[in-house]
């Protein structure tokens, strides 16, 4: 489904374009079904779209590995070392998987030519975060990696964007903030005054767009390479 963005606005005090990263800039649900699958060939029995709906329990951590060991039990096929096993497959085939989504890099190449700082703002913990960002091959062109572990907090509370923004120094008018996540990264940024820009590519939910009308993004992005179409024209020069 592709959606129209909203009317330009001026971006010419931007200095900082600030990212989610799963599903922003790359397809972290891919990544995790691909991981899933290989751990059910593994253990010889079950689909891997029921255990990925493991991991998007509630309250159970989205990579935490007990999601593994609860399917395993529920499946009847639970043992210490095959779990430990399966732990391991998860992990190593999770990060193969990773890939940058086209043009993710070339645009936020193009971003820091133009002077913007860029910055990541993710619920993973840091040791997963720095893997992927390196895998991706996206540490080079990172000015800072915020991580719920390093906020103290997570989305959509506002605690974790204010960390990110004052350990920058930035004002709120001077980043743009790009996510997948209407709930959990559009309406707490924008909220606090910063310009936003929708990852509609990144969001396997899009009819959450029409529950959050009420706080529209400023930009919807169909492609990542869009927001260098919604830069200042002097930025670009």
């Amino acid at each position: 489904m592709k959606f129209e963005t909203q009317a330009v606005i001026s971006t010419e005090d931007l200095t900082c374009v600030m990212f989610d990263m799963d599903n922003t800039l790359f397809d972290f649900v891919e990544a995790k079904t691909r991981a899933c699958q290989e751990i059910v060939n593994h253990i010889g029995c079950g689909e891997a779209l029921d255990l990925f709906q493991y991991f998007r329990r509630p309250g159970r951590g989205f990579e935490n590995w007990n999601n593994i060991q609860d399917y395993m039990s529920d499946i009847g096929v639970f043992s210490q070392s095959i779990y430990d096993e399966c732990c391991q497959i998860y992990e190593t085939e999770k990060l193969k998987a990773v890939d940058p989504y086209p043009n993710a890099i070339p645009t936020i190449r193009e971003l820091k030519k133009m002077g913007l700082k860029i910055a990541i703002l993710t619920d993973a913990h840091s040791t997963n975060a720095k893997k992927r960002v390196e895998k991706i091959g996206l540490s080079q062109w990172l000015d800072a990696l915020f991580c719920a572990d390093i906020t103290g907090s997570s989305k959509p509370s506002h605690k974790t964007f204010l960390f990110a923004l004052e350990s920058l120094g930035l004002q709120p008018c001077e980043t743009l903030f790009v996510g997948d996540s209407l709930r959990r990264d559009i309406v707490p940024s924008k909220t606090l005054g910063m310009l936003t820009a929708y990852a509609a590519y990144g969001d396997r939910n899009n009819d959450t767009y029409k529950q959050h009308e009420t706080t529209s993004p400023d930009f919807i992005l169909n492609n990542i390479s869009e927001i260098l179409d919604i830069i200042e024209p002097g930025k670009r020069a």
